[in-house]
């Protein structure tokens, strides 16, 4: 039968629950199909609370017992839960339940992945465990025991006791049921220690699979250098005696921070220069620190609620941005950075899925799990921290941390901390956290008697639910170029509050050429009316590295859309200022490869539909090919040598320096496949000896129309490797060309090797089908057709995966009649799917606009 009908929660309604829970006792007996566990918890309570109802939720659980101070009670139970009467003073809570690991496809909860078992309880997955108060502001101390015929049986906090066929786990750190893990299989741990900054020692392990034991090292020194930074710029020390991590084949996610144990996909964890790329590594370094980071900023500190999801995210994604900046290069990080906001975020926000940082309302939790929670959220916090300053930022963690340990806290809590250490009043600032959309800044400038005056005006679409946006407190890095290109006026912070202001720099000998928004200060879209001379200029001398890219990201976004719907032949001046970047050998290798690299094709279909064009998927992408074409030719005679250049000698590491190379080497390679058909990419191709190079060759070859030997020498070589195989399959489907991108990927959903309930191998074949913009938008309306078919499919099973792909619809009305009326059946086909999952119904029904 369908799932209840969609129930709305509000923001405003929380109350807190009725009960403190003092301790937490779980017994685990494990069988695949039959799991018993047994809860005893200690509950008093609550003081604070005003609505005493015992209540617990529960899901899919057959309850076979339960007692009060002993005594058997038969609660009423409903699909959500259970109600029992419960006595006004502190009492025993004990139950003993029944699941069924095996057939929990769902991934959420207690489930099994090729035989072993693991968790993953974020959002609401406990109660699928046991009847639990399963919200965030419900923390107590955990211990479990785990009985199983299994040699390795895990679980939170410190080993307290184990023996033949059973292990004892307790966690001395108060924590919400979404932090709960256990996790228990043949595995095999790669094993470290650490020396916390107070001398203590930390047992690490890093647990896997048998045959996966050379793809740790990489992973466990990432944990060490993040254990390290913590305590450096943050001053946090690891509190526990022991760190695990566990590799998952069958994870939604990337990975979850439970304390003590954190689960990761094996995507996210394992790699060696053979089977991972230099993108790879260093997403898995950062994904390490991102879980390890949470310690503090998650498990420590949590959230009263989910609608306060973005106080550990947000502010976590921040401190993973800082690592990486830290530990590679920062103004890459950086660009990197804005460009996938741009990409993923900027869509949610000016669609039918916009929702501010935190939300007001929410039918099913999971699907909040967005770019606008983590990544517009870690831009808030940059704001914040650029308002007060360093110092100022820093005495506002210290007083984050001191005053609000083992608590679960709110937004409120957060910025009133930034308040008593800063003095400084943020009741206008909190609204990045309750308003949706992406502000937009029109600038005008004025030049008169040596004082030149910049005037900013903002304002934020409507968005659904918020018809009326008011100002916001923005702050715009500025810096002032002479006419030389010597810096007039170094870059200084203006705070934008009104809807309109005017800022004034006086004493100037000449009118400067402004750089704004530096370092992308703030998450808008700047609206310029700057000429190409004053870009090519900026690309030239700017001293800011994020905005000498952008200008020259700008001058490529004006010569595509002017190929589009002009039928303009590529910019000269565009391909000139970019040659004399490529031939700067002071620059960062890994820089000078992101000058390559161009707006994505959807990127360009927002400029276009905000410029009241309707986008011509086809159109885009020829024009992205020409300007490709035109660069190569006229980029021939310095591709050879950046080539030569960026050859590595000696042993590979994934390292800043090497990675750069790399990245700049290929994307040299892939301008000389255009010209030579794919020859040098084919040589290259065959003495390859990392991913990293063998990816970049095999992409050059599909490309040029090539390579159908080489891809089949990948297979045969990889074929027993489940993540290089996720390349295999993602790879044909991004780059085929888009008249035979549905067809491609129609064939690959008919491979032997195409398991689509692993949430990974899913994503790799449907989201490249989706990230195939003209593919995917293909006239003929197939790709839409294909990927709905699979969404329907795959629903009943994993409804996580299912809700998070429909998000590849989201831009539908940006296109033609024909497209849009198209892509209008597949959603509503897909909503009228019978036993559809709530997470699947409300956001087919958020992208419909119902």
């Amino acid at each position: 039968m369908r799932d209840a009908a969609p129930t709305t929660i509000y923001l405003k309604d929380y109350t807190p629950f009725g009960y403190i829970v003092d301790s937490v006792h779980l017994t685990f007996d494990l069988a695949p199909h039959a799991t018993r566990v047994k809860s005893r918890i200690s509950f008093r309570p609550n003081p604070e609370a005003t609505d005493t109802t015992f209540f617990l939720h529960g899901e899919n659980l057959r309850l076979i017992r339960a007692s009060i101070d002993g005594a058997e009670v038969t609660p009423e139970v409903t699909g959500g839960g259970l109600f029992a009467a419960a006595p006004a003073a502190p009492f025993v809570w004990e139950a003993e339940v029944e699941i069924d690991p095996a057939n929990n496809t769902a991934l959420e909860g207690l489930y099994m992945s090729n035989g072993m078992y693991c968790t993953q309880c974020e959002a609401e997955g406990f109660r699928k465990i046991t009847y639990y108060p399963d919200r965030p502001d419900v923390m107590s101390t955990f211990t479990v025991r785990i009985n199983g015929d299994l040699p390795v049986l895990l679980s939170n906090g410190n080993p307290t006791g184990s023996g033949e066929g059973w292990a004892e786990w307790t966690d001395p750190w108060p924590k919400p049921a979404y932090l709960f893990a256990l996790v228990a299989g043949d595995l095999l741990a790669h094993s470290d220690s650490y020396i916390t900054r107070s001398g203590r020692e930390v047992a690490l392990n890093l647990w896997v699979r048998p045959g996966d034991e050379g793809k740790c090292a990489f992973g466990m020194e990432a944990l060490k250098k993040s254990m390290k930074w913590d305590e450096d710029v943050y001053g946090r020390e690891y509190d526990l005696d022991v760190f695990n991590i566990v590799a998952v084949d069958d994870f939604n996610m990337g990975a979850m921070e439970n304390k003590g144990l954190n689960i990761f996909n094996s995507a996210a964890v394992l790699a060696s220069p053979e089977t991972s790329t230099d993108a790879n590594f260093e997403r898995i370094e950062a994904i390490i620190a991102h879980e390890y980071f949470h310690n503090w900023t998650g498990n420590r500190i949590t959230c009263r609620d989910w609608f306060q999801l973005c106080l550990k995210e947000g502010l976590t994604v921040f401190r993973d941005a800082q690592f990486t900046s830290d530990v590679r290069s920062a103004p890459v990080e950086r660009i990197r950075d804005v460009i996938d906001l741009r990409a993923r975020q900027f869509p949610e926000d000016n669609g039918p899925l916009s929702h501010p940082v935190r939300p007001e309302s929410f039918q099913e939790i999971n699907n909040f799990y967005t770019a606008t929670v983590y990544e517009k959220g870690a831009e808030v916090i940059g704001m914040l921290k650029r308002l007060v300053g360093d110092d100022g930022y820093a005495k506002a963690l210290d007083l984050y941390f001191d005053r609000h340990d083992g608590q679960a806290c709110t937004i409120e809590d957060w910025l009133k901390v930034f308040e008593d250490a800063t003095g400084r009043d943020l009741g206008q600032f909190q609204r990045w956290y309750s308003q949706a959309g992406t502000p937009r800044i029109k600038v005008e400038e004025a030049w008169a008697d040596g004082t030149y005056t910049l005037t900013l005006s903002q304002s934020t679409p409507p968005t659904p639910g918020q018809p009326q946006k008011h100002p916001q407190v923005i702050p715009v890095a500025v810096g002032l170029l002479g006419p030389n290109g010597d810096e007039v006026r170094p870059t200084e912070i203006l705070e934008l509050t009104e809807a309109r202001q005017s800022f004034t720099f006086q004493g100037l000998a000449a009118k400067p050429v402004p750089s704004i928004l530096r370092g992308f200060s703030a998450p808008v879209i700047l609206d310029q009316d700057s000429t190409p001379a004053q870009r090519a200029f900026l690309l030239a001398h700017d001293t800011d590295p994020f905005n000498r890219w952008e200008a020259g990201r700008s001058l490529a976004s004006d010569t595509l859309l002017k190929m589009v719907t002009q039928d303009a032949a590529p910019d000269a001046d565009y391909l000139d200022g970019l040659l004399a970047v490529l031939r700067d050998d002071g620059l960062d290798p890994a820089y000078r490869a992101l000058m390559l690299d161009l707006p994505s094709q959807s990127e360009l279909a927002a400029m276009l539909h905000d410029r009241g064009v309707t986008p011509d998927p086809m159109a885009i992408w020829t024009a992205v090919e020409t300007l490709r074409q035109a660069t190569a030719q006229h980029m021939q005679d310095v591709l050879p040598r950046l080539h030569s250049q960026s050859q590595v000698d000696g042993p590979y590491s994934p390292d800043a320096e090497q990675s750069g190379k790399r990245a700049l080497g290929s994307a040299a390679l892939a301008l000389i496949s255009r010209q030579d058909g794919g020859a040098q990419a084919a040589s290259e191709y065959a003495r390859a000896d990392n991913m990293t190079l063998q990816l970049s060759a095999l992409s050059c070859l599909l490309k040029a129309g090539k390579g159908e030997t080489e891809l089949a020498a990948y297979y045969d070589q990889w074929r027993d490797d489940r993540l290089v195989m996720d390349k295999w399959f993602g790879l044909q489907v991004a780059l085929a060309s888009p008249d035979r991108t549905p067809q491609i990927a129609r064939q690959l959903t008919q491979h032997a090797d195409f398991n689509w309930k692993n949430p990974n191998r899913f994503r790799a074949l449907m989201g490249s089908l989706a990230m195939n913009h003209a593919g995917f938008h293909h006239e003929s309306g197939a790709s839409y057709a294909l990927l709905a078919d699979w969404l329907i499919r795959l629903d009943p099973v994993n409804p996580q995966t299912t809700a998070r792909m429909c998000s590849a619809f989201q831009t539908w009305k940006r296109y033609d009649a024909g497209r849009q009326a198209m892509i209008r059946a597949q959603l509503e086909r897909i909503a009228s799917a019978p036993d559809l999952s709530r997470d699947t119904t409300e956001m087919i029904s958020r992208i419909l606009g119902a």
